[in-house]
This record gives C-alpha cells, sequence and structure tokens, in this order.
C-alpha cells in the first residue's frame, strides 16, 4: 500500500508538470534564485564581516560545489543538479519505504541527495590538476616575454594565442581592460585576482604590481612560478597515496554491502532478523550512515595538493 501510494505521488507531481508545461530544472532554478537574491539585514552583514562563520556540513558541500561550477563556467546548471538531487532524494525515500525500514530514510534521503554535489566535487579535482598545468605554461611564457621587453601588456598580447582556457579568457579580459576601458595596469592586474582562485597565482599578481613601480624587482617573478613545477612534481609523486583511501573504501563498501545477501544464504534467521526486526533496521540505517559519511570525508581526502601562503 506505502508503495502505491508512493507511485501515486510520484505521477501526481510528473503529471503537473506535464500540464503546466514547466520543466524540472526550471522550477529548480526558479526556487532556488529567491534565495540567492535575498539580502541580508545590514545588521547581520556587518557582524558577518567581523566574524566570518564558515560554513560546515551540507552547507560547506553545496558551497563548494557552486564555487566549482563557476570556476568550470556551468554556473546556470546549478538548478538542474538540485533537480537532480531532489530526484535521487525521493528515489531513497522510495527504496528505505519499499525494504519498511523507517530508520533508512533520513539516511538514504541526505545521502542520495548529496550524490550529485560528491560526483562534482570529485570529477573537480582532475579539472584543478589540468587548471594548474595551464597556469603554470600560461605564467612562464608571459613572464619570460615580461623579462625581455619589461611590458606585460606586450608580453599577454606576445602570447595569448597559445594560451587555452580558462586562463586564456582572464588575460583575455586583462587586454580588453587596459586598451579599452582604463590605462591603469594595476587596476587591471588586480581585476584579476577573484577570477582565478589560486594563491600562487594572486602572488604573482602581487609581485607583478610591484614590478610596475620598480622594475628590479621581475627577478622575485621566476621562483613564483617554481611552486606550481613543485607542486605538480609533489602531486604526481602522490597521487597513489591519494588515491588509495578510496581504493579502501570501496572495497570496505563492497564487503559490508556483499555482506547483506551473504546472511541470507547463510543463515536465514539472522536475515530475518536483521531485515524485519526494528534493531536489525536500525543497523541497517547506522550502516548506510557510516557508508555517506566515510565517502564525503574521502572525496575531501583525495583533493589535489594546493599551495598555501
Amino acid at each position: 500500500m506505502t508503495f502505491l501510494m508512493m507511485v501515486a505521488f510520484i505521477g501526481l507531481i510528473a503529471g503537473s508538470f506535464l500540464l503546466l508545461r514547466l520543466s524540472p530544472f526550471e522550477f529548480a532554478e526558479n526556487m532556488i534564485r529567491p534565495l540567492q537574491s535575498r539580502k541580508k539585514p545590514i545588521g547581520k552583514q556587518i557582524e558577518e564581516a567581523k566574524s566570518p562563520r564558515q560554513a560546515r556540513g551540507i552547507r560547506k558541500t553545496i558551497q563548494e560545489t557552486k564555487e566549482v561550477l563557476a570556476l568550470t563556467g556551468k554556473s546556470t546548471k546549478f538548478g538542474a543538479l538540485c533537480a537532480l538531487s531532489f530526484f535521487l532524494l525521493v528515489v531513497g525515500v522510495l527504496v528505505s519505504m519499499l525494504l519498511d525500514n523507517f530508520f533508512m530514510i533520513p539516511v538514504a534521503a541526505v545521502g542520495m541527495a548529496l550524490l550529485p554535489f560528491w560526483y562534482i566535487l570529485f570529477t573537480a579535482h582532475a579539472y584543478k590538476k589540468q587548471m594548474n598545468a595551464e597556469l603554470e605554461t600560461a605564467l612562464s611564457v608571459i613572464t619570460t616575454s615580461y623579462l625581455r621587453n619589461e611590458s606585460i601588456i606586450t608580453a599577454v598580447e606576445e602570447n595569448i594565442a597559445y594560451l587555452n582556457p580558462p586562463v586564456a579568457d582572464i588575460f583575455q579580459g586583462f587586454l580588453a581592460e587596459t586598451k579599452l576601458i582604463s590605462v591603469n595596469v594595476r587596476q587591471a592586474l588586480e581585476a584579476m585576482k577573484p577570477r582565478l582562485n589560486s594563491p600562487v597565482f594572486h602572488e604573482w599578481i602581487d609581485a607583478m604590481t610591484a614590478c610596475q613601480e620598480d622594475k628590479t624587482l621581475k627577478t622575485t617573478l621566476t621562483p613564483i612560478i617554481s611552486k606550481l613545477s613543485d607542486m605538480r612534481v609533489v602531486s604526481a609523486e602522490l597521487d597513489y597515496m591519494m588515491y588509495e583511501p578510496l581504493k579502501e573504501f570501496i572495497t570496505m563498501a563492497l564487503l559490508l554491502i556483499g555482506n547483506i545477501p551473504l546472511i541470507y544464504f547463510l543463515n536465514k534467521d539472522w536475515y530475518a532478523v536483521l531485515m524485519n526486526t526494528g534493531f536489525g533496521k536500525a543497523i541497517l540505517a547506522v550502516c548506510g550512515a557510516v557508508i555517506f559519511v566515510s565517502l564525503a570525508a574521502v572525496i575531501r581526502l583525495t583533493k589535489p595538493i594546493d599551495y598555501k601562503r
């Protein structure tokens, strides 16, 4: 009966979207947009500026996902990601109700809803490595040209054709600002900082800004770029160690989930206790929570190495 009610509820939602000719992605975006554009009271803004609070848990995961989508130029897909998250939440609730395990409902709902966000964070690690490699190449060739002609605008113009996105877009914006908007090179350099979240890139911009006042400081640029080379070398050496927790997690998760059907064949009485009693259902819910929490921790452990000032 519960299964039929859930199917009827899902059918009601799907029919409503079809009758209104509304996409689930558009619905999610329209629901999220007012929350994003809502202004906070001035008093609360001042309090947050004085003592900013670090986001934790689910809020931190969602915030990091937004930053990754913005970095990859896919901010418009956040609504679709939320719609997929809601769909998986419903699937988790439905599966828990089919198993007649009400302890599992909150665990499966939250865990399944966070899967798309964890996937984005995990795949962003490879993108960040690629971006660091492209940033190293771009800064190297631009710095080499700058050491020769002592003009950052000329150095960027000489090498812009050899750069790839997203680094190329940043320097193209720099050229557009210096040629069409303002001749203030220092201001154009500072405007590049928010477009790329990289401590080494920010340090390079600070050094390049200082070079506009004193050309003798240009010797400080090369050691900054060498930090990206060191990061690449260390990351290549530690790749195996970083992904070792992921391999161990997959192995242990498969063993934990595989024990459930194994118990059915070894001792059906134990299986009945596990699936049909309140104590057994609570154990399954705890196991599910451990799997989801461990997955979140493993994804954070597999982050690529980054330089911190």
